[in-house]
């Protein structure tokens, strides 16, 4: 079974790269601050993941935003 991390594990174990989540769950369900999820895909561009994002396949986000400015999707959500 794949495991549940923090956003904060998630940052540490996957710094400044994109990242694929699934079965996100949200800080005050507010769909943009991610309390935990599921990493499915730590191996894909942005391009791959932003495709697969709005599909409604995956969450696409980058991991450390306060480190590199990313322009594009920071996030999608179904």
């Amino acid at each position: 079974m794949e495991e549940r991390l923090t956003w904060e594990q998630i940052q540490e174990k996957y710094p400044d790269r994109w990242v694929g989540l699934v079965d996100v769950k949200y800080v005050n369900d507010d769909g943009v601050s991610v309390e935990s999820a599921i990493v499915k895909y730590t191996d894909k561009s942005k391009g791959e993941l932003t495709r697969m994002a709005l599909k409604g396949e995956v969450d696409a986000v980058y991991t450390t935003p306060d480190n590199v400015f990313q322009l594009g999707m920071v996030g999608v959500h179904g």
